[in-house]
């Protein structure tokens, strides 16, 4: 059997503790887990716990210990006083880590549990769990996992970002600059864009023929 707690859902722990610290009965056992709510057909596994860290004894009563920390109402006293029940409760592990323990990854705790009980690694990845969710409480912040790398073991490239060719977008040429005529030369008609208005004022006692005249002398003359 494991000698470190482990529970399928750590936070059921924490929220115990949080639950003793406002009101910590004499006795507390299953039936006070369950009065609270937390780990259905799990509580002996938070009962566990709490007599791992010295809050209550075998048979369930109150320790001296831990009601004097947990009853500590300011937050700044209360955590060194829980580290120190941490760092007692897991004194093997601190006796190899030192204090280095309040910030080891999971990954290493995982593999410390594992090898001081002799756990699965189901077992041993909930024992490392409980472990962050009580140093969390003490004040230590888990430490985020570091990424995986590829299965390859290489480094994968950094990702270039394609960099945007400027295109130099030119402006309409003018008669003058146009590189068909050039600096200096006379602009053909073909470089040349010539808008004309013509106003024509019709007589009101015109014929069809006299309008048919004017019209066609129009486009014989200035068209195209």
């Amino acid at each position: 059997m494991a000698s470190h707690p482990y529970i399928s859902g750590a936070g059921n722990i924490t929220q115990m503790i949080g639950f003793l610290r406002k009101n910590f009965p004499g006795t507390v056992n299953s039936d006070t887990v369950k009065k609270y709510g937390l780990a259905s057909k799990n509580e002996s596994y938070v009962i566990n716990a709490l007599q791992f860290l010295g809050l209550i004894d075998e048979e369930g009563k109150r320790t001296d210990t831990g009601h004097e920390v947990l009853s500590t109402h300011d937050e700044e006293e209360f955590r060194p006083k829980f580290a120190e029940l941490i760092k007692t409760a897991y004194s093997d592990l601190f006796d190899i880590f030192a204090d280095e323990a309040w910030a080891l990854p999971k990954t290493k705790l995982i593999g410390y549990f594992r090898q001081a009980d002799k756990t699965s690694d189901i077992i041993g990845t909930r024992q490392a769990a409980v472990f962050q969710a009580l140093r969390s409480i003490a004040g230590y912040e888990v430490q985020a996992e570091p990424k995986a790398q590829a299965a390859t073991g290489t480094k994968r490239p950094k990702a270039v970002a394609a960099k945007s060719q400027k295109t130099k977008v030119e402006g309409p040429h003018t008669a003058e600059t146009s590189p068909a005529t050039g600096a200096g030369k006379t602009p053909t008609k073909s470089d040349m864009a010539l808008t004309v208005r013509i106003e024509i004022n019709l007589p009101a006692e015109g014929t069809q023929e006299t309008y048919d005249a004017i019209f066609k002398s129009i486009k014989a003359n200035l068209y195209p």
